[in-house]
């Protein structure tokens, strides 16, 4: 696990201690939050003597490119049911080819259908069609995905003390996992990466909820960095991306935590973080999906 500084006058003029971890670096084949989010989902689907796991995801999912490359490396079967039943007659893009590749059996459902993906008459349709399965929810963010993401905390507290943690995210799964680990010690900042992400800040308190019996107070949500949506790069976010690799030698994905990145900045400039404090900003991976947005 690497630390990184980050130097950034905006940060300097606040008088905050800006770090990047580099969870990105944690596993080649399954960077970031994803095989945090997998490990116990693994495990439970080993015990349950499951040899296949049946997953969701739009065509872009990192989740669907980490579940297949799960797959491949432990020799289970993967499929994965994609949003969008036109994306059948198309030529898949890069996130889909590569899952194809990595074994990954792609369903293709239409979206009214898959708005309804976790209602189980649905589930069980799709297991009869597509036979038996351990099933994990878009994005992977149930109840074992937090154990794994609360594990990065004592990971962090081992090489610095901090005072925010920081986050992007896509379903809440793995903001759910650091309030976990942090029991409440310390402050964590989501940075919603989708537009309308209001229903984010239930949806965590449930899983924490049902982790652990508690819902947690030392955290909050910012939705108004999603810059245009979600897997929407805008010239802007592109330019983000472009300039913070130059200076800071590290490439970050272009629907996370570029937009995380851009917000944290924004907001040390409104002096939102207490002056004396370092902050701790999650990079989580996801590199893959700039082969679909034509490299950086």
């Amino acid at each position: 696990m690497l630390l990184q500084p980050l130097p950034e006058p905006a940060a300097d003029r606040a008088g905050v201690q800006l770090l990047l971890l580099r969870d990105d670096l944690n596993h080649p084949d399954l960077p970031g939050n994803k095989w945090r989010k997998l490990k116990y989902n693994l495990l439970e689907a080993g015990r349950l003597g499951q040899t296949t796991l049946l997953t969701y995801g739009g065509a872009y999912s990192n989740h669907l490119a980490a579940v297949a490359a799960a797959g491949r490396l432990t020799g289970l079967q993967t499929v994965g049911v994609v949003r969008g039943e036109e994306l059948r007659k198309q030529p898949l893009n890069p996130t889909l080819a590569r899952a194809r590749q990595d074994g990954m059996r792609l369903h293709f459902l239409d979206r009214t259908t898959y708005r309804r993906k976790h209602e189980p008459e649905v589930v069980a349709a799709l297991l009869r069609e597509l036979g038996p399965a351990y099933v994990l929810p878009e994005g992977g963010s149930n109840t074992l995905a937090l154990p794994g993401c609360a594990e990065l905390v004592p990971e962090l507290l081992a090489l610095t003390d901090f005072d925010t943690l920081c986050v992007a995210c896509g379903t809440g799964g793995t903001l759910a996992g650091l309030l976990v680990g942090l029991d409440g010690q310390r402050e964590a900042l989501g940075f919603a990466a989708l537009k309308g992400a209001d229903f984010l800040r239930p949806d965590i308190n449930a899983l924490t909820l049902q982790a652990t019996s508690r819902v947690y107070s030392n955290w909050a949500l910012r939705t108004d960095y999603h810059g245009g949506g979600y897997a929407r790069l805008t010239p802007e976010v592109r330019r983000f991306v472009q300039a913070f690799q130059q200076r800071h030698g590290v490439l970050l994905d272009p629907i996370y935590t570029s937009k995380m990145l851009m917000g944290i900045l924004d907001l040390l400039a409104q002096g939102y973080f207490r002056r004396g404090s370092t902050v701790v900003a999650v990079h989580t991976g996801g590199l893959q999906a700039w082969a679909g947005f034509g490299g950086v």
